[in-house]
């Protein structure tokens, strides 16, 4: 048990600097009270005493802000860095060494009994207010973004953003190569594709990306068309013009609607 507790405060300092002395740890970190206490409480449900499990889970509800039904199992070096809000239900699994932050909710999406919170493996990493709902499993090292909502399945080493939950893609990623085409198409013409990202939910951007692969399409008809042409013998004349930047900054210096705004 003791080596236990040593374990959940050494966790502590690997995860928080600002963490400076095991008993400024054990006396004001309400994660470690909580941890502390479900672990009571999950060895009082264990061995049937229910109604004290709950109400030392009660008690630890008022006392940090955190509830964990003492039915959810709890690996080694678990941290809950703030914590305030934090809900883990009775099914939930979770695993070693994982970290959640304030806010996040381990939620079931049914009234039926059985197994209907999620399970989180080893090293998983879950941000500030996010929801992981659902029997769905989070595999080991990956990481929730604050305030996304999952109810799928992650796979290891992923970084899952936004409402509904999406996975960040890799580089052999089918939706990343998509995203390098659209970035050589924004570089071609002169167009700097800021803060474009996979996860952004926002329509004007998703309408660009969206003209972008229709270019990269039409670019790579238009090259085969000229392969095609070329080795029939005919000349298919000199290549495309270059798009030049200055042209864009011509259209804005004479157009006050899209002529830069300084930011002091």
């Amino acid at each position: 048990m003791f080596e236990g507790i040593r374990e959940d405060i050494q966790s502590v300092f690997h995860r928080d600097p600002a963490a400076r002395t095991s008993l400024e740890v054990l006396l004001n970190y309400p994660g470690l009270h909580a941890v502390l206490l479900h672990r009571l409480a999950h060895k009082l449900w264990r061995l049937n005493f229910k109604l004290l499990a709950r109400c030392v889970s009660s008690f630890s509800r008022w006392l940090t802000g955190i509830e964990i039904h003492p039915g959810a199992t709890i690996g080694r070096r678990f941290f809950i860095d703030h914590g305030m809000g934090v809900v883990i239900g009775e099914t939930a699994e979770v695993g070693d060494d994982v970290t959640i932050y304030h806010g996040v909710t381990l939620g079931g999406t049914t009234w039926n009994k059985g197994k209907r919170h999620p399970t989180l493996l080893n090293g998983v990493v879950v941000g500030a207010g996010a929801k992981v709902l659902g029997p769905i499993t989070i595999s080991e090292n990956a990481r929730v973004g604050s305030n996304a909502v999952v109810t799928k399945d992650v796979p290891a080493e992923a970084t899952v953003v936004g409402i509904p939950g999406r996975i960040i893609c890799k580089d052999s990623d089918a939706d990343c190569a998509r995203e390098q085409q659209r970035q050589a198409m924004a570089s071609k013409m002169g167009f700097d594709a800021y803060g474009m990202t996979p996860d952004m939910p926002d329509p004007i951007a998703r309408s660009i990306q969206n003209m972008l692969d229709h270019m990269h399409m039409v670019d790579e008809k238009i090259n085969t068309m000229n392969k095609a042409l070329q080795a029939m013998g005919s000349d298919c004349g000199s290549s495309l013009p270059k798009i030049h930047d200055d042209l864009f900054e011509e259209e804005a210096r004479g157009d006050p609607a899209v002529a830069p705004t300084k930011v002091d």
